[in-house]
């Protein structure tokens, strides 16, 4: 997803305009493609033929990553080191868009893309296939996170998941009652203005989209990631009469965290880790809901770069940030569900894959996962989807108007 989580807290955050030029070259290469809550099947995408990355009989021994904040800490990269005499050189990137950029500059082995990243990686040729059977532990990955439309392209996996989250609702239960829908965020009380939270990125118009598929059938949307002209223009209309209400644009969940400490915020889009570290600081009016409509939500892969120099050390990490104790330790750390199924029982909180619904298939069949809005609608119809570099024009229109 389009954001980074800081190593102290697992929080997520960054700017999304920064290298815009490389996304919108990434996304002219997009065939289209789609992600629909609980579905598996991709529009007609071909992806470039890059070779099927392939671990090599000697290693260079440096392995150069480009990570989330928190995802290459030492608690996890000493020991990987140690037992494999790779040295890890990783560099935090700020949002997806970076990370896109990154990617192009050749330099790294390794990448965590989120979904409105991974595929424009996929389509521009940077990332490779995945052997998924040189990556022993990948057996143990949930099957809801496989062969998914952001991490695989017909079939052929691009990656290793690492986790997945959903943005739930977060409101102050001493200042309104439990919301049941997005429409308190989108189509806010007026005794909510001025108090909304709304996280600051382009792809925030999908959960707006979400909001009007529910509440206005005739416009058709059937995928929160797939609009045509008329629907984009419903659902941008709907977010700049939004504007009005919302108290914080949040790049960060820091942010968004001082603000309902404070009571500057009522409700909002958010992320468990938020209400999490809430509460352990003794907010226990806040609390979060599940809105009827479904969720969007992020889940990240380690993906491979196509100009990878050194594929043994590669394929080490891939099966040790995949393995059931790192797999925990980092979705522990990161506030996210971790993608190894046998990572519960390696939590050092035993409450913690619950709060997550580690392994509550039926809570992810209504998440709708981040993907990157083609022009190409991955509906097998003809229709003309607006692409993800309109959605970066109209998200800055809405926030400086």
């Amino acid at each position: 997803m389009a954001i980074v989580r800081s190593a102290s807290s697992g929080r997520r955050y960054g700017s999304l305009v920064a290298r815009l030029a490389a996304v919108v070259t990434s996304l002219a290469l997009m065939a289209g493609c789609s992600s629909g809550a609980g579905s598996a099947a991709a529009g007609a995408f071909v992806a470039p033929p890059v070779p099927m990355a392939e671990p090599g009989s000697a290693s260079e021994g440096d392995l150069y990553m480009v990570v989330w904040d928190g995802y290459a800490e030492n608690q996890w990269i000493v020991p990987f080191q140690q037992q494999t005499n790779c040295q890890v050189h990783a560099d935090t990137a700020g949002s997806s868009d970076e990370m896109v950029a990154d990617v192009k500059s050749g330099r790294y082995d390794v990448v965590s893309a989120s979904g409105d990243a991974s595929l424009r990686m996929i389509a521009s040729g940077d990332v490779a296939p995945v052997d998924v059977s040189k990556v022993p532990n990948y057996a143990q990955i949930y099957p809801g996170l496989k062969d998914r439309p952001w991490n695989s392209v017909n079939g052929v996996p691009y990656g290793i998941p690492q986790g997945r989250g959903a943005n739930v609702l977060i409101y102050n239960k001493n200042k309104m009652a439990p919301p049941t829908s997005l429409g308190a965020v989108f189509n806010p009380d007026p005794s909510a203005a001025g108090h909304v939270s709304v996280y600051d990125s382009p792809i925030t118009i999908a959960d707006a989209a979400l909001y009007l598929m529910s509440s206005q059938s005739a416009l058709g949307i059937k995928n929160p990631y797939e609009l045509d002209k008329n629907q984009f223009d419903a659902v941008v209309a709907l977010l700049t009469k939004q504007r009005a209400a919302v108290g914080d644009y949040w790049p960060d969940t820091a942010d968004q965290e001082a603000a309902f400490a404070k009571g500057a915020d009522t409700i909002g889009t958010g992320w468990q880790v938020v209400v999490n570290s809430l509460q352990n600081a003794g907010h226990g009016e806040i609390a979060t809901a599940t809105p009827t409509e479904g969720s969007t939500g992020w889940s990240d892969t380690w993906m491979v770069s196509a100009t990878a120099k050194d594929l043994t050390c590669t394929y080490e990490w891939l099966n040790y940030i995949s393995s059931p104790t790192v797999n925990a330790q980092v979705a522990q750390w990161a506030g996210e569900a971790p993608a190894n199924s046998q990572a519960c029982a390696k939590t050092t909180d035993p409450k913690f894959c619950a709060a997550y619904h580690a392994d509550d298939e039926s809570y992810w069949k209504n998440i709708w996962f981040w993907t990157t809005p083609s022009a190409r609608c991955g509906d097998g119809s003809d229709r003309t989807c607006v692409p993800y570099s309109q959605w970066v024009a109209a998200w800055n229109r809405i926030k400086h108007q």
